[in-house]
């Protein structure tokens, strides 16, 4: 198994929050480098020490960072995309710049080269009643597609193959759900996968949002690479949980708001989906580990939702709430 060594640097005040995001979207250890810890310790726990390597010098003004190790496979570029995505989350939380520069770097390998070699490991597949879904420049035969609604997708760098656990049920609900005529609204959109599928299924409009300012031209690639009509697809740049512009500019009365994003962040903008569907509306959630899934669907409840349906796959759960 080859790893990627992905390093996140931001200080001292920053590593509880940062963790808390990386644990919330499937990490199980990080590695931390502090100054401050190492200090505190040298003038602690070192007072009958006779010397100090040399080499341990350069640790007292260290950038913090924190590292984590990611697999050399789909599963992993997947998994960077999401890291991406809670990063830069956390990033514009951070008015005072408290977190330093939550830059994300990769150790040993070029980034643009990992992008790319991902691909032989990214196959078209099945998924619920009629769904495919395949990489752009995989061909197929006729008789793989018949009777499918084929998605075509090429993610570059966001968030969205679908095939991490939490997309893959959300896009199972969204075959349950999305009706001819339906208006969609993708909290989180990443690379467009939720908001350009309910199109492909037939809903008549998708309103897709994310913090990335990467987005808008991803997701509209992505739009077009599946021939439809950019009259019905709009991609807003902004955070719906405190940027009461950008929820007025997104309007509301959808049939159904999906957001595929970690449990923190869903149970901060629950009231802002609620806002946002019309009565009857369906709000289809996931990204949420399962020791989490009580506590958000608490908050879904307390926002006015009824919870319809819970449904789990390899410790993420989707929960689909009615308003």
């Amino acid at each position: 198994m080859q790893w990627i060594e992905t390093h996140i640097y931001t200080t001292t005040d920053g590593i509880e929050p940062l963790c808390g995001r990386l644990y919330a979207v499937g990490l199980n250890g990080v590695q931390i480098q502090d100054a401050a810890d190492f200090n505190d310790f040298i003038e602690n726990e070192t007072q009958y020490w006779d010397y100090i390597d040399e080499s341990l010098e350069a640790l007292k003004t260290c950038e913090t960072c924190v590292t984590v190790y990611l697999t050399d496979d789909a599963d992993g570029r997947e998994l960077l995309s999401h890291i991406r995505g809670t990063v830069a989350e956390l990033k514009t939380l951070d008015s005072e710049g408290k977190f330093g520069r939550l830059a994300i770097e990769l150790s040993g390998i070029n980034e643009e080269d990992w992008a790319n070699n991902w691909k032989k490991y990214y196959k078209p597949f099945t998924l619920g009643e009629k769904l495919l879904i395949k990489p752009e420049w995989e061909e197929l035969r006729p008789e793989e597609s018949e009777g499918r609604v084929v998605l075509s997708m090429n993610p570059g760098h966001l968030f969205g193959t679908g095939t991490h656990h939490s997309t893959q049920l959300c896009m199972v609900e969204l075959e349950k759900y999305v009706k001819p005529g339906d208006k969609v609204l993708d909290l989180g959109c990443g690379s467009g996968i939720l908001s350009i599928l309910s199109l492909l299924l037939g809903a008549d409009n998708a309103t897709a949002v994310d913090i990335d300012p990467a987005a808008p031209a991803t997701a509209m690639e992505n739009l077009a690479m599946n021939a439809l009509s950019p009259d019905r697809y709009r991609v807003l740049v902004g955070n719906v949980i405190d940027d009461e512009a950008l929820r007025q500019e997104i309007g509301g009365s959808y049939d159904v708001v999906v957001a595929n994003i970690v449990a923190d962040v869903i149970i901060a903008m629950s009231g802002a989906a609620y806002g946002q569907a019309r009565d009857g509306g369906i709000f289809i959630t996931s990204g949420i580990i399962g020791p989490r899934g009580e506590e958000v669907k608490a908050t879904i409840e307390a926002a006015g939702f009824h919870i319809l349906a819970v449904h789990e796959q390899s410790d993420w759960l989707c929960i689909t709430a009615q308003k």
